[in-house]
């Protein structure tokens, strides 16, 4: 018996023209949709840049607010920025190994801890939000100064 021959595949063509556009007036009426649509477009960029320091958006957050408030407690950051105490407790301990934040007594409260940047979390600080707001710029490069000023207040209604 001759074994069977291989049966090859011809390669599939890719399209010459463009796919047909399909009817999304729906979805583009929609805040979610749109806000979603959006933040992809940074949240891939955010991805990127902060690669090389490591960061996801919560860890960005949590150090960027501890830049700017040092000694806020962990109940302060959880509330911020919506974090479900369980979780935040990983992620600082994340930070602690890291070297980027350290525990001190609170001033005030002595059952609370103040969270503070470490020189080398303080240094990283620096160098990632300026990374950040120049993607950022660059993600708004079609809106002017007004507008992009306009759409950050229109969407802090929704959720402030």
């Amino acid at each position: 018996m001759t074994p069977a021959k291989p049966r090859t595949r011809k390669p599939v063509p890719p399209p010459t023209t463009a796919p047909e556009p399909l009817d999304s007036h729906v979805l583009e009426s929609l805040v979610g949709y749109n806000a979603r649509r959006a933040y992809l477009v940074v949240y891939v960029a955010f991805a990127e840049r902060m690669a090389v320091y490591g960061l996801k958006p919560t860890d960005f957050s949590v150090l960027s607010l501890l830049a700017h408030n040092p000694g806020a407690t962990s109940r302060q950051l959880c509330a911020a920025l919506d974090i479900q105490p369980p979780n935040f407790v990983s992620l600082v301990a994340a930070m602690d190994r890291r070297g980027l934040i350290e525990r001190r007594p609170h001033p005030h409260d002595g059952r609370a801890v103040g969270l503070h940047l470490t020189p080398a979390g303080h240094q990283l600080m620096v160098e990632a939000e300026e990374a950040v707001i120049q993607l950022e710029k660059e993600a708004s490069h079609k809106l002017t100064d007004r507008e992009r000023e306009t759409l950050i207040r229109l969407l802090q209604k929704i959720y402030l």
